[in-house]
């Protein structure tokens, strides 16, 4: 095997923007694999047909259909519909796998109806991962790496291992399985075993596919994947060490430290700049930061906050409204934060309470905040370029991306240091830092750093080199994409020696 050669990377997973994006997970597999072509890799994409997907405003209806097939679930044989496109720009073929039964109904993860997860998630995404790998199959071109995002793709490890060995198009393959969230496992009864065609003979104590008498999906990725990585270096240590971040899990990666790593996201700075952002009303950049002052005078009118004489920070907060992104810190202080001089905007769903909460507190005080409960890109990007701060205080954070977009366009980011969070933003007590944070996980914690940040705010001679230096920081997709290129030559050479 020549070295040289360029890697055969084909990637599975749940969500690709712009086709499908539910979180960060989508913007991930929209630009990573972008990168990695720029780098010389040749990388192909496999990804659920789901029924918003193929009603979008994508031309996926009048893509030509590669020839279906057929594949057995459990007892019963459903048959795969296979959809072909290309990222715009680019030569990376996007392969939509689909059934009516599984994917032809209105969500991704869960039903809008009751907000809850469909009952047949496993059936859903193990259909997935099988349809993926006949695909594959039937391409018949051999891949030197199968990359699996998130527990949705995490049997294809076992999957290979088990009933693959020896196919002449898997003989030399690796897999790289990534965890974006280690919370969201993927915990099943026995019976996914038999839908996914692995034999019962492996489902014992300790094996890699049993945990606590059921079958944990990541737990199957981490044990038989070739490498593991998560999406940031603190994080990567974090899920090893204490059952907080691990979430059971933290012994199984443990016994196989050797092979976990750590990459941070990057960010897309074709679609993230506030000097070319479509998006956003004026554009800005280090040399010339009026844009930014106009930006936030139209969001505020957007979001019918009052003009100030005086200068009051806007502070933006674009999320999942859930406890994992410390919503309980502000929930807990929320009215020692609207006793002090600044203004909210708050955009996005989630948990009901905190939905609730942030309705409330905007009728309360509509001079000071402003709450938008949806999905709305354009808007996000409007709060990104138009606040003048980021607060994003979660209780763990593998990677987190809105603090980098954050730093882009020079809204400074609060952040609790842990995750990527902890790798991305330096505080500003060190003289060369980018943002402010705070380590104990508490509502009085979070305070003193807005209380800092408020006080930065006031001093202009301060706060703009600390914008400045913000603005400067190199997150783009080129230096994380380098390092997955050095992990995917790695897992390469091992599989050929």
């Amino acid at each position: 095997m020549n070295q040289t050669e360029p890697l055969k990377i084909v990637m599975f997973a749940a969500e690709v923007a712009p086709f499908t994006k539910v979180g960060g997970l989508g913007d991930v597999i929209g630009a990573l694999p972008k990168a990695l072509e720029k780098l010389g890799a040749n990388i192909s994409i496999v990804t659920p047909a789901y029924k918003s997907t193929i009603e979008g405003n994508f031309g996926l209806q009048n893509c030509p259909q590669v020839p279906g097939f057929d594949i057995s679930m459990g007892s019963s044989i459903e048959h795969v519909k296979v959809l072909k496109t290309r990222m715009e720009g680019t030569l990376i073929d996007v392969y939509f796998v689909g059934s009516g039964r599984y994917f032809d109904r209105e969500g991704i993860y869960d039903d809008p109806s009751t907000r809850e997860g469909y009952p047949d998630n496993m059936k859903r995404f193990i259909f997935f991962m099988k349809a993926g790998l006949g695909l594959i199959l039937r391409i018949g071109t051999p891949m030197d790496i199968v990359h699996c995002h998130e527990s949705q793709t995490a049997l294809i490890p076992g999957m290979i291992r088990t009933g693959y060995r020896n196919h002449p198009t898997f003989a030399h393959t690796g897999t790289l399985f990534t965890i974006h969230n280690l919370a969201y496992q993927g915990v099943y009864t026995e019976e996914a075993l038999h839908f996914a065609g692995i034999d019962r003979k492996h489902f014992y104590a300790f094996s890699p596919f049993e945990y606590w008498n059921k079958v944990n999906f990541i737990k199957a990725g981490i044990m038989l994947a070739d490498k593991v990585n998560t999406v940031s270096q603190t994080y990567a240590a974090e899920i090893q060490t204490s059952h907080e971040f691990g979430v059971g899990l933290e012994g199984v990666l443990q016994s196989r430290k050797r092979d976990v790593s750590g990459i941070v996201n990057g960010i897309d700075y074709a679609e993230w700049n506030p000097g070319s952002d479509p998006l956003i009303p004026a554009h800005f950049s280090t040399l010339d930061l009026s844009g930014k002052e106009k930006c936030k005078e139209l969001l505020k009118q957007q979001l019918n906050l009052p003009q100030s004489s005086g200068r009051i920070p806007l502070i933006g907060i674009v999320s999942r409204l859930v406890d994992q992104k410390g919503f309980d810190l502000i929930e807990e202080s929320i009215q020692e934060i609207m006793a002090l001089n600044l203004q909210l905007a708050v955009l996005g769903t989630g948990q009901e309470k905190y939905m609730s909460l942030f309705q409330s507190i905007a009728s309360c005080y509509p001079e000071k905040v402003a709450v938008r409960l949806s999905f709305d890109n354009e808007l996000a990007h409007r709060i990104e370029a138009g606040c003048d701060i980021f607060l994003m205080p979660s209780k763990y954070e593998p990677c987190g991306l809105n603090q980098l977009y954050s730093m882009r366009y020079g809204t400074i980011p609060i952040v609790r240091a842990t995750g990527g969070l902890a790798d991305t933003v330096a505080d500003e007590s060190s003289g060369e830092g980018t943002g402010f944070s705070f380590k104990r996980y508490s509502a009085a914690e979070m305070m003193i750093a807005i209380q800092r940040a408020l006080k930065a705010y006031t001093d202009i001679a301060r706060w703009q080199p600390l914008m400045m230096r913000a603005m400067n920081q190199d997150w783009s997709w080129n230096r994380s994409a380098q390092k997955y290129l050095e992990l995917y030559r790695t897992i390469r050479s091992q599989k050929h020696a």
